[in-house]
């Protein structure tokens, strides 16, 4: 199916034929469900911190940061698009549905972080801002918030929006996070690691701002701040296909390559080569106010990660001297089934030494991931279940509901029955006992794709997702989930939760 120039077009976007022939193979085969075995709940695959344990964790945690290993990763390539939707919805309707609901509008917007630079544009350009009462001014003023006559905000990233208020400016998404990262980032010498992921088209304005604010935040933090940025390569885009899956070509003739998705980030996360890993979500941030709490929870999800690691790594430190006897290999194979939940083969106890060794190395020497969990309050997104793997056992694993084969028996209700949320709070652990990174394309599960028919130039295709990065892409990984309270979850969706509690001064 692939012509000579296919296969060099390929090649020039850093993938390779065979990669694609994979692609294709997955949309014939179709995207794998997860079976899940049941919700993981408190004192069944999700830890609650003791009280009188989270001071001493977030000792480790303080320790490992001074030491420098300590990094924050925030995804942030997305436009802003879907959090205006009805905003868009009102513009492109004509205005508001009755006087009640422009009112209550015009009422809110000084209520807004951005709403100075509103006023700044529209004086600029002659306008008066919305007040009540002036109804038909509803097009004018949703036109300058969102298009390129003003702020443009529909088209920027979440990154460069007007979180929050305070005496003396507003800031940003990205500087929230550039500000809450030097609370629990940075190293003794006052060293701020921070990584950044945008698109393409949203690299310039975000380094823009990055220019336009470090310094200030900088002095006041007494923080350095290396931050990097990087976007989404080319080469993980994946091929579409038409309803027969058949290699799709666009007009031009060439075949059609899409972004994706989240999962791709896993290549960034690797690219970074870091060591302990935050991550989080660029539209999940609070104002100063609310910080500690947040903060708390950070250094409390890193001390969990330190403090079994140190168990982990000592584990494979034996394990990994040849002339170790039988001691260490035992105390190993408890430690992984009662520690982290790792299967071991039938038989496994009756084996000779060398290789039952061998079984334990290839089994703890992964990456490991501390995974923060919200309690369940109707919020949309995955969660924390045990999923059946198909070699009998159970893993831990953040599912997302397309993952889940509602009509199978049984799923739904599981499901349904879910105790806690996924809010995207992640510490991850990177590098191996040697201190070496691990290559972590090793540890994804590739049939965790997500496959949706979408739409070009008036055609239907299928449009291939890579694992997620916290779902399939780190299935392989070890895994602890930790509660952490509802308060460290304040995501902006839509731009009414700009309006909610938690994000006002």
């Amino acid at each position: 199916m692939l012509s000579p120039s296919d296969i060099e077009y390929i090649r020039s976007r850093g993938t390779t034929e065979e990669k694609i022939a994979r692609q294709i193979e997955r949309f014939r085969r179709g995207a794998t469900a997860v079976t899940l075995d049941r919700p993981a709940t408190v004192g069944d695959g999700i830890v609650r911190v003791a009280e009188d344990e989270k001071p001493r964790l977030a000792a480790l945690h303080d320790e490992a940061a001074r030491a420098g290993r300590c990094l924050k990763f925030v995804p942030a390539s997305g436009a802003a698009t879907r959090m205006f939707k009805d905003w868009h919805a009102v513009l492109n309707r004509g205005g508001f549905g009755s006087r009640a609901e422009f009112d209550a509008f015009a009422e809110s917007l000084p209520r807004y972080a951005f709403y100075g630079d509103l006023r700044e544009v529209l004086s600029r350009a002659g306008r008066v801002e919305a007040k009540p009462g002036a109804v038909g001014a509803e097009r004018e003023i949703l036109d300058f918030i969102l298009n390129d006559r003003g702020l443009n905000y529909a088209c920027k990233p979440k990154a460069l929006l007007k979180f929050h208020r305070y005496a003396d400016a507003a800031r940003t998404a990205l500087e929230e996070h550039l500000v809450e990262a030097a609370l629990y980032v940075k190293d003794a010498q006052g060293l701020c690691r921070v990584h950044v992921t945008v698109s393409a088209e949203h690299l310039e304005p975000v380094r823009e701002l990055i220019r336009q604010v470090r310094g200030d935040h900088e002095r006041r933090l007494g923080v350095r701040y290396d931050i990097g940025l990087s976007v989404q390569s080319e080469s993980t885009d994946t091929i579409a296909v038409d309803l027969d899956n058949r290699p799709f070509r666009a007009r031009d003739g060439r075949l059609l390559f899409r972004p994706g998705g989240h999962g791709a980030l896993l290549y960034n996360l690797h690219a970074i080569q870091g060591d302990i890993v935050f991550v989080k979500n660029i539209d999940n941030v609070v104002p100063d106010r609310l910080k500690d709490t947040t903060v708390l929870y950070k250094k409390i999800l890193g001390g969990c990660l330190v403090a079994l690691q140190r168990e982990l790594f000592g584990r494979l430190r034996a394990l990994s001297d040849p002339s170790a006897g039988e001691a260490p290999v035992d105390e190993a194979a408890r430690f992984a089934a009662e520690r982290l939940t790792c299967l071991l083969p039938p038989g496994f106890e009756g084996r000779p030494l060398e290789e039952r060794r061998e079984i334990l190395m290839n089994a703890l020497d992964r990456p490991l991931r501390v995974c923060g969990m919200v309690k369940n309050e109707g919020e949309p997104g995955g969660g924390p279940f045990w999923v059946r793997d198909p070699d009998g056992g159970c893993s831990l694993q953040i599912v997302e509901e397309v993952q889940v084969d509602r009509k199978k028996t049984g799923q739904a209700d599981l499901w349904a029955s879910s105790t806690h949320f996924n809010p995207v709070d992640l510490v991850c652990g990177v590098r191996d006992f040697r201190g070496r990174p691990f290559d972590l394309e090793r540890f994804v599960a590739a049939d965790q794709v997500f496959i949706s028919v979408k739409s070009h130039e008036g055609r239907d295709i299928k449009a291939l997702e890579l694992p997620g990065l916290w779902n399939g892409s780190m299935a392989r990984w070890h895994t602890v989930f930790v509660e952490v309270p509802v308060e460290t979850f304040n995501p902006v969706k839509t731009v009414d939760d700009l309006l909610r509690p938690a994000h006002r001064p």
